[in-house]
């Protein structure tokens, strides 16, 4: 429906808390009143006055136990001074700016409350991330009760993890974590994939109408199990037609495109159609306007053409759509850019060790990580090629370290 609240530019950008992308709350200190799963629910806080439970009213948040200090007979059940709670991002990447949410918490919402962020690869368990190194993305801030706080962030950094510290106790409805995604290129080397998926860094960029549903269901993971969690426009009552633009995770060449429209019945579209664009910014078609049926994948091949950058998903005259998927390979150059941003962005313990697995030594892996930010694959070869000269036959380093930038870069 409509929404006249104004909102940060951020809060357009993809939730990387979301469940429906994998994320998950690893641990908490405490959880006592209300479990820390519910700060990743999808839908908004609800309340339902007089519900109350062995341990009080039941809230739909994380809510820790009123903290006393020390000196009383049973301590809190930490040393520290504040409570925490750790989510692990669905995808990795950039985070743009957090919301925290203290939805009706009035009486037991934490005075303040910070996020802090780490890059642990592969599935850490709530040990080791205690021992990894954190980011600080917001300070310390002030919270009000029954409120979204809109933070934005100015970290350049991927992250596979956040935590929220809030002192000195309390209850938080909601925590949503928007940004970009950065893949990890070497995940998808070889692979034929959603070229448009979220998960992968596709993102919808604008859209003719979002009255109501957003266009950002359109690429989500898995399939829609309701008609909400697709993307829906108002009854159109003119002429024109109704449309959703996507930036794709990488330049690719598309394969197939599926057109989903399950559990819209009598309000599918009548037809639609793709557009790609290309690397000049040209815009041409992937998928002529084509029939649609209501509650149907429709599953479509199509001949591959010139690389494609974004692309366009036309709706005649309107309706709703579940799921629109672009079924594709990286090109080359797709692949040297995505490698690229992730070298960049990637914590230099990360990008040092890549290449050290790449094939260069560690002293020189630790030269190269030291030379990042990178403009173009060209500087990365630049950087190799300023590396001191070993005792090997003629050649054979430079053999060894350009192969070693090829199997990252693909360039």
């Amino acid at each position: 429906m409509t929404d006249t609240t104004s909102h940060a530019a951020f809060t357009e950008l993809v939730n990387l808390a979301a469940r429906t992308l994998g994320a998950g709350v690893v641990a908490a200190n405490d959880e006592l009143f209300a479990e820390k799963e519910n700060l990743i629910v999808a839908a908004p806080a609800e309340f339902r006055p007089h519900t109350f439970g062995h341990k009080g009213q039941i809230m739909d948040g994380w809510e820790t136990r009123r903290r006393r200090g020390a000196g009383i007979d049973e301590p809190h059940p930490t040393d520290s001074d504040h409570d925490w709670a750790i989510v692990r991002l669905g995808v990795p990447g950039v985070v743009r700016g957090v919301v925290v949410d203290t939805a009706h918490f009035t009486g037991n919402y934490p005075e303040t409350a910070s996020i802090e962020a780490a890059s642990v690869p592969g599935t850490p368990s709530p040990e080791e991330l205690a021992a990894a190194e954190w980011t600080e993305l917001v300070p310390r801030s002030a919270l009000k009760g029954d409120t979204a706080h809109e933070f934005p962030v100015q970290v350049e950094q991927r992250f596979t993890h956040v935590r929220l510290n809030i002192w000195p106790d309390g209850g938080v409805a909601r925590l949503r974590v928007h940004g970009e995604v950065v893949a990890d290129p070497r995940d998808l080397d070889g692979l034929t994939f959603d070229l448009a998926a979220q998960e992968f860094g596709g993102v919808a960029t604008g859209a003719s109408d979002r009255y109501f549903s957003s266009p950002h269901n359109l690429n989500s993971l898995g399939r829609a199990a309701v008609m909400g969690e697709g993307w829906e426009t108002r009854r159109r009552r003119n002429k024109d037609n109704d449309w959703v633009e996507l930036d794709l995770a990488g330049t690719g060449e598309v394969l197939a495109v599926e057109v989903d429209t399950t559990h819209f019945v009598a309000n599918c579209p009548g037809w639609a159609s793709v557009s790609g664009r290309d690397e000049a910014g040209e815009w041409f078609d992937l998928l002529p306007r084509t029939r649609l049926q209501p509650d149907t994948r429709h599953r479509l091949r199509v001949v591959p053409q010139r690389p494609v950058t974004a692309a366009r998903l036309n709706v005649f005259p309107d309706g709703g759509v579940a799921r629109l998927r672009l079924t594709g390979r990286l090109t080359e150059s797709g692949r040297a850019a995505l490698a690229l941003r992730w070298l960049n962005l990637v914590p230099a313990a990360e990008a040092a060790q890549a290449l050290a697995e790449a094939g260069l030594s560690e002293p020189e892996a630790a030269s190269v990580t030291a030379a990042r930010p990178f403009a173009d694959a060209a500087s990365v070869h630049a950087a190799v090629d300023a590396l001191q000269p070993q005792d090997t036959p003629d050649g054979e380093d430079t053999t060894r370290r350009g192969a070693a930038i090829w199997r990252l870069l693909g360039v």
